[in-house]
């Protein structure tokens, strides 16, 4: 069935994900193809020393990243979306989103960005025996809590964006297995939030005197392939403003963006892996055994399926090199010349491939953020060289592309060297991997393992949530989603794999030396408010 007729037979199946910087929705056929696809460009913002993105933002990205992909399909196929097979939500993952009970939400959106609950983590991860990260929801809601806000009595629910969509969408109050994973931890048994832990925080906030309990407020958790409700008419007016889609949609659980990640990586099996790499960075690699004990840089959370996962999240990864981008970007316009800004990256890209090694001794971090693996509460994006460093554009672009990865490198060190995580393959996706070879390459002298890369590497995330809509639709009786992913999806199909070159790692060995040794730079700006 071609396009056109996959779309107007109501077979087709959307993606939709908020990313950091863009929402983006992809359409798939029934060969999990993508046929078209939207987006919408947004930015979190700073309030009153909190990321935060305003409802009114959320919903005004949605319905714009929507009529984005609406107007594609009536240009690629001049046919209107009326019925679609199944729809999938994704989201950046976890963060703080609190509802009183007239289902309005009581503090703004507080996103897996923020740094401030320190304190909060600390105190749940001693109490737990459970590396418990500053960005997870109960270390929210517990920091919240801590600081006497407020509007704690008044919560009735708490879910991550990705929960919050698909809630008023389809008025279903669930949120898939990975994205539950980040809001309190998973028993890989019983394959729902920890008993034991519920009970344990539940003691800890009995003195504050709520009326409610920790699961009182907390979505169900689904696993992949579950029917999480339909589309309602009034979610279909909200997502669709011109009218045309009709309620009655299948939706399946909605997940975080490493979920998305690890599908759209075909990474869901133990002993394989992914690394996603844009805004932000994350690898995820799916355990066969627990680890020896709980590291405070290193998350435990689940594939869309209930494995449990080695997750490192590193908060900044390619804005920084945005950032410098635009500046050659300004250059070229100052010499009055026409940016084709694809050719500009690709370009630069490239160039890092002819710098040192080491980068010449050139240093970048790239902290538009607080980083919590390498123990930074606030970030100063900086460029660091001494006098006798190899100053040159080459080495320059490498540093930056080396820093992307630079803290991922330092976690998954752990994992590698301390822990001996075994692991067949690593595939990498998002905008870093988008020019061919070059993030490639330098993620495989990072991690001294092969990587490989597909070529939806920059389209993961839609893409990947579409696939999880398509395993709800399609799924034969009892197939796994590994399966399913790998019969009706990737077919044998594992991308374009580099190996590492022995002298490239020695050389970012010798940067993240340098690197670790430099974050006490980092640490004076910011402990000097510069």
């Amino acid at each position: 069935m071609d396009a056109k007729n996959t779309i107007t037979s109501g077979k087709a199946i959307l993606g939709i994900e908020f990313g950091s910087t863009r929402i983006k929705a992809v359409l798939i056929d029934e060969n999990n193809q993508p046929i078209a696809q939207g987006s919408h460009q947004w930015e979190n913002q700073l309030v009153d020393g909190l990321w935060t993105y305003s409802i009114e933002a959320i919903w005004n990205g949605l319905q714009n990243c929507y009529a984005s992909l609406r107007a594609d399909v009536l240009k690629q196929y001049d046919v209107e979306i009326e019925h679609l097979a199944a729809i999938g939500i994704s989201a950046m993952m976890h963060g703080y989103m609190p509802f009183g009970a007239d289902g309005k939400i009581l503090v703004p959106f507080r996103t897996w960005r923020n740094t401030n609950t320190g304190k909060a983590a600390a105190e749940l991860s001693q109490l737990f025996d459970f590396n418990i990260p500053l960005r997870w929801s109960i270390s929210h809601l517990y920091q919240a809590i801590l600081n006497e806000e407020p509007h704690v009595k008044d919560i009735k629910f708490l879910t991550t964006l990705a929960g919050y969509i698909h809630w008023q969408l389809t008025g279903q109050k669930v949120l898939g297995i990975g994205d539950a994973s980040g809001m309190l931890p998973i028993d890989p048994a019983t394959k729902n939030y920890d008993a034991t832990m519920v009970d344990k925080f539940n003691q800890l906030i009995a003195p504050r005197g709520f009326d409610w309990t920790i699961l009182d407020l907390l979505p169900r958790v689904l696993q992949a392939g579950e029917p999480a409700g339909t589309l309602t008419a009034e979610g279909a007016k909200r997502l669709d403003i011109s009218g045309h889609l009709q309620a009655g949609v299948p939706f399946c659980p909605p997940e975080g963006d490493a979920g998305t990640g690890m599908a759209a990586t075909n990474s869901v099996r133990q002993r394989t892996g992914n690394v996603s790499a844009g805004t932000s960075s994350f690898s995820m690699i799916v355990l066969e055994k627990n680890l020896s004990r709980p590291y405070e840089m290193i998350d435990i959370v689940t594939t869309p399926d209930g494995s449990p996962v080695a997750m490192v999240h590193c908060n900044n990864c390619t804005s920084d090199i945005n950032a410098w981008v635009n500046i050659f970007k300004e250059f070229e316009q100052l010499m009055g010349r026409e940016v084709d800004m694809n050719v500009l990256f690709t370009r630069l890209f490239q160039v890092a491939l002819e710098g040192d090694a080491d980068c010449g001794g050139l240093l970048a971090y790239n902290y538009f953020s607080g980083e919590p693996v390498t123990k930074l509460g606030e970030g100063r994006p900086l460029f660091v060289r001494s006098a006798t460093d190899k100053f040159t554009l080459a080495n320059f672009m490498r540093a930056n592309l080396y820093a992307a990865i630079g803290v991922l490198k330092i976690g998954n060190d752990v994992l590698f060297n301390q822990e001996h995580v075994a692991v067949d393959k690593i595939t990498g996706h998002g905008g870093y991997f988008t020019t061919p070879i070059v993030g490639q390459r330098f993620l495989a002298a990072a991690l001294n393992l092969p990587i490989s890369v597909m070529k939806t590497a920059g389209e993961g995330g839609p893409w990947g949530m579409a696939l999880l809509a398509s395993y709800l639709v399609n799924k034969q009786p009892q197939q796994s989603l590994a399966d399913f992913l790998d019969e009706k999806v990737f077919a044998g199909n594992a991308g374009t794999e580099i190996k590492p070159d022995p002298a490239e790692v020695e050389g970012f060995n010798r940067y993240i030396v340098s690197y670790q040794r430099g974050l006490a730079i980092e640490q004076t700006a910011v402990k000097n408010k510069q």
